[in-house]
This record gives structure tokens, sequence and C-alpha cells, in this order.
């Protein structure tokens, strides 16, 4: 097969591919050649920052040896069987994931992705309690599969309407943006008595699960009060409705603990993980289920399979992924490189204008940029454009959301980066700003 050229790699993927979330016409894919560590290269050798760590899944960074390595081996000797048989790999990643995952989750059901995890931890939890409604937070995304995309709070939802009956949505604990018009030294939790009150509205008997993202992803890096876990804790074992959350994006590592929910030592009936299970090196999602749950299935019926479910070579390279979260301490990187990235965003946000808000736990993190810093109005996509243009003429790569949640620049990098690779990324994000600082009312 013959080589293909920068030009015709973007002229044919966009002639027969799809590309997602996306008007097609104006999609601009990098052609990506290689990668290692925090870096990317395009087809004509020019190098990219990743600070996004692509879609805040390689978290290990790119290309590490040791998971490549599994991956390889694990071809040569067996790459599928049927979901119905088993493999060394799958036994000991279930082992293993019991082991990272708080308090008595223990049994898992794997998914190629998150959409899917979500999608059947809506059945695991419907079976288990005999309910059909699920409650999930406004700002938020969990996939788009037809019950994901029925979770997801965000305006990715509308266009697809109706989705699956049952899910009803309710208010975040967004202090910047807060619903309840509060201030800081104000506030009552008033998003934790909405919380109740919306479930007195819509039947606590007929609410099987309450289901919120660890740390809000793609809807702005929102980290609720330290107390905002365990009180929705509290209010699910009062109402016997099941909490699941939804790890995917702020799970292995990425707020520098194994989950999002560890920072509040909250222990979920279900997890739902994927993207840094592999670091995106292999397609896997998780469903991960207390005892309690796996043992209600010993004598029932599970109406949940998918082909690939167990897949061989994703699960070779999730025990390969867990092992380098391990041995390269990335877990220390990710809280100590958090800490340090905190108090630059804290430095840019004092320097630029137009940053209305900066928000961090470990290496997750969201700038929100402002048209005007008294009303919080939100910036244009057309200067939010021209910011992702600085950021991708200077070689950088990451994240940027204008719609009506905000607008926003994310620095989410792979736990392996250094202060040195941080700082170099963050200078490159300050020549961007000054364009949005011109932009300010």
């Amino acid at each position: 097969m013959s080589k293909l050229s920068t030009q015709e790699i973007i002229e044919l993927s966009k002639e027969y591919t799809f590309f997602s979330w996306s008007v097609q016409g104006q999609a601009s894919p990098i052609p990506v050649e290689k990668a290692e560590g925090i870096y990317f290269w395009d087809t004509d050798g020019k190098r990219y920052i990743d600070f996004s760590s692509q879609l805040m899944n390689t978290n290990i960074g790119h290309q590490h040896p040791k998971v490549v390595k599994a991956i390889q081996d694990q071809a040569a000797k067996l790459c599928f069987v049927h979901p119905g048989n088993t493999t060394d790999v799958r036994a000991q990643l279930g082992k293993k994931l019991a082991e990272v995952t708080p308090g008595n989750l223990k049994k898992t059901f794997f998914t190629l992705g998150g959409a899917e995890a979500n999608e059947n931890a809506i059945k695991i939890a419907r079976f288990y309690t005999g309910r059909h409604k699920i409650l999930a937070q406004y700002r938020s995304y969990h996939g788009a599969t037809h019950g994901s995309i029925a979770l997801t709070g965000d305006y990715r939802r509308l266009a697809v309407e109706p989705t699956m009956p049952g899910g009803v949505h309710f208010m975040n604990p967004h202090c910047y943006r807060c619903p309840f018009g509060q201030k800081q030294e104000s506030c009552k939790r008033e998003c934790i008595s909405h919380l109740e009150e919306v479930i007195k509205y819509e039947g606590p008997d007929k609410i099987a699960a309450i289901i919120m993202e660890g740390v809000v992803g793609s809807n702005g890096i929102i980290v609720p009060p330290d107390d905002y876990w365990p009180r929705v804790r509290e209010i699910c074992d009062k109402y016997g409705i099941l909490l699941i959350s939804d790890e995917v994006m702020s799970g292995w590592g990425r707020t520098g603990e194994w989950f999002a929910v560890d920072n509040w030592n909250v222990v979920p009936d279900i997890i739902t993980t994927a993207k840094g299970i592999t670091s995106g090196y292999a397609p896997l999602g998780a469903v991960i289920v207390t005892d309690k749950i796996a043992e209600f299935f010993e004598d029932k019926y599970l109406y949940a399979g998918l082909t690939y479910n167990g897949h061989a070579l994703s699960c070779a390279a999730a025990l390969a992924t867990i092992e380098v979260y391990d041995e390269d301490n990335l877990m220390e990187n990710a809280r100590k490189m958090g800490n340090y990235l905190g108090e630059c965003l804290e430095d840019i946000k004092a320097k630029h204008p137009s940053v209305g808000d900066v928000r961090y736990i470990g290496l997750f993190s969201t700038i929100e940029l402002v048209a005007n810093r008294d009303t919080k109005e939100i910036m244009s996509p057309a200067v939010m454009a021209e910011v992702g243009k600085t950021l991708r003429a200077n070689g950088l790569f990451t994240f940027i959301m204008a719609n009506n949640m905000g607008s926003m620049l994310f620095v989410v990098p792979p736990l392996c980066i250094t202060k040195e690779q941080l700082d170099e990324g963050l200078a490159i994000v300050e020549k961007a700003l000054e364009v949005a600082d011109k932009n300010i009312k």
C-alpha cells in the first residue's frame, strides 16, 4: 500500500469518513503520524504539545513501551474469544479492578467504551431496584448511545430527542455560575436541598439511581464542594436509590486519585469507566458494581451482552496500563503537578481580563473565558475559534468548548508531564489568551 501525502490523508478522510460532533464541511483534522509522551507529530513533522490527552484519555502519555508490548504479546497469542469464554487477562483484570476501586465494589461487566458502560449501568440499576427513573445533572455528558444521551444534560441531547424515557435532570453545584444565585460565603447548599426536592417530586420509589460524573468533565471541570458527594450518598441511602459515579473522564489518576470520588471518601454502588483504563491504547469500558449487586444476579438473568465483552487485547492493555500508573508514580505526579498547575492558573487569571474563572483538581482543569467579568457573559464562538487557531499555530492541541454552557480552554495533559513541559504549554496558552483579551467588553 502506497503512503498517502498529508493532503491526501485529509481529503480522503473528509470525503469517506464522518467526524464526531462537527459540521462535516468545517472539520479540520490534524493528520497524526506518531506520538510519544506528551507530544505528537503531524505528517509534515510539526510537533504538538498534547494538553488534553487527546480526548482526556491518554493519561499515561503516548506510546508507553510497556503497554505497546502487552498488546503485541497478546495479539501474537490470542486476539479474541467468544464473550461466554474467558482468558487469563480477563480474569486478572477483573480482580485488579476490585482492588483499585473503593469499598466493596467487586464485579465488572466489560464494554468497549464509556457510553456502553453507562448504557449497561442503567440496565443493571433498573433490574436491581425494579425502579425506572434515573436522575442526572444538567451540566453533564454520559455518552451518545440512546440511554446515555438521555442522561446527558448538555446541548447534545436536545438534537436527538426523543430519547430513552425515565431520565430526569437536576442542577449542578456550580459555584462560579450558581443556579441558585448564591455566593460561596452565603451558600447554604441549595444544590443539595434542590436535589432532594426533585427526588420527592419524581417519587423516591420510582427512582433507580442517581448518576453523576466524579468531577464534571467536558462541561467545564466543575469541582463540587467537599461535602457534596458525601451528602448525595446520604440522600441515596435515605431513599434506597443507587449512586452511580461516571468516572469515564475523571478516573484513573486524573484528579490525583484512582477515581474522583476517592477525593471525598465516597463509595458509590456502581462505577462506570473507560478512557484511562487503557489510556486509549485499546477500546475498553467497565461497569463495576458492589458485591451486593453482584450477588443479586447469581440466580437472576442478566439481560446485557456485547460481542466484545472482555476483549483479550483490550484487557491486556488495561492490565499493563494499571501497572504503569503504579510503577511510574503517576498518581503522585498528578497531585504534585496539579498543585503547581493550580498556582499557574491563578496567576493567569490575575493577568488576563478575559479569564472569568479557573477550576482545577489534579491535572483536570479548565480556563473559563468571558467577554465581561462582571456579567460573566460567555465569550463568542468566533473569538474562541481564533483562540484555537492561535494554539494550533503555536503547536498546542487541546479541547476547547464554546456553547451555551460556557467558553472554555481545557488543560488536561498526560499525567507524566513535567514542570518544564507544563510551563512550555502554558506559555502558548497565554499567547492565545492575548487574542481573547482584545475582545472583552
